[in-house]
C-alpha cells in the first residue's frame, strides 16, 4: 500500500469528530473524562446539533469540558448545574441542553438541585461521572465513596458508622416521576464505550422530545486520587465499584 492509498478518503475508518478541538487533554493518564468527552462530541456531531447544543459545567474536573468541545457552554456554581440547565432549557426549548457533573458536585453540594430538577421532569440530560472520590481537590471521600475505600479523608477506608453508606444517587433519581431514563455504564472497554455512547444518544434525544429528565451515570476511574496505575484502576473499578453500582438501565420509559 502506498501513501496515496493511506490518505484516500475512501479508506478512512475513523476520524476525530469536528466537535472536539485540538487542545491537548490535561486529564491524568487513565482518566475517564476524555473518553466521555469524545462520546459526547460524536453524538452531537451525528445528531447535527453543534449550533443548538448548550452544555452546563459546574466546579471540579468536569468544569474543563468547555476547553475541548466546540459548543456553547455556561459554567454554574458548584452543584447548581441542573438549576442553570433548567433556566436555559425553559428559555430556549429548542436547544439540546445537558449538564456534565462529577459525583462530588451532583451528589453532595448539588443534591437538592439535582433531585428537584429531576422531580420536575426538566427536559435536560445529565451526564454524571462517578469515580467515587473528589478528584480535583485532593482525593477526599465523596458521597459515592464505597465502604472500605481509602481517600485522603478516610485513610483507613470509608467507615459506615462514621460516614454513612455510599449514596446510589442514580437509583434514587430513577424513582422520581419526572425521570424518563436512568442508566449506568462505563468506558473501560470497547464494548462498554459503545454502550455508553448509545445511552448518551438516547438521553439527548429524550431531551429534544420533551420526555423529561435523563441521567447517564458513567462509573469511572481516578488513577491519581486512587493512587493506582490506569490498568490497576480499571481492574479495581470492575471488582469493587461495579458490585456497588451495577451496569445497565435503571429506568427506561
Amino acid at each position: 500500500m502506498n501513501i496515496a492509498d493511506i490518505i484516500n478518503p475512501a479508506n478512512l475508518v475513523y476520524e476525530k469528530t469536528k466537535i472536539m478541538n485540538d487542545t491537548p487533554m490535561h486529564y491524568c493518564p487513565g482518566c475517564s473524562h476524555g473518553v466521555v468527552h469524545k462520546l459526547i462530541g460524536e453524538v452531537i456531531d451525528e445528531m447535527n446539533m453543534q449550533d443548538k447544543t448548550i452544555g452546563i459545567a459546574p466546579v471540579g474536573c468536569a468544569v474543563f469540558a468547555y476547553k475541548y468541545l466546540e459548543i456553547d457552554w455556561q459554567q454554574a456554581a458548584h452543584g447548581r448545574a441542573p438549576a442553570l440547565a433548567t433556566a436555559v432549557k425553559r428559555l430556549l426549548p429548542d436547544r439540546l441542553v445537558f449538564t456534565y457533573q462529577g459525583d462530588g458536585d451532583l451528589a453532595a453540594i448539588g443534591t437538592a438541585e439535582t433531585i428537584h430538577a429531576c422531580n420536575r421532569g426538566e427536559n435536560i440530560a445529565i451526564i454524571f461521572i462517578n469515580n467515587g472520590i473528589y478528584g480535583m481537590t485532593g482525593g477526599q471521600m465523596a458521597p459515592t465513596t464505597i465502604v472500605g475505600m481509602k481517600s485522603s479523608t478516610s485513610p483507613n477506608g470509608r467507615d459506615v458508622p462514621l460516614a454513612g453508606n455510599p449514596l446510589d444517587i442514580t437509583s434514587l433519581l430513577a424513582q422520581l416521576k419526572g425521570v424518563c431514563y436512568a442508566t449506568r455504564h462505563a468506558v473501560h472497554t470497547v464494548a462498554a464505550v459503545k454502550k455508553t455512547k448509545k445511552a448518551i444518544r438516547q438521553a439527548f434525544e429524550n431531551s429534544l422530545q420533551n420526555k423529561g429528565t435523563s441521567i447517564v451515570e458513567v462509573v469511572s476511574t481516578c488513577s491519581s486520587g486512587w493512587k493506582m496505575t490506569p490498568v490497576d484502576s480499571n481492574d479495581w473499578m470492575v471488582d469493587n465499584m461495579f458490585p456497588e453500582f451495577p451496569m445497565g438501565d435503571l429506568k427506561n420509559e
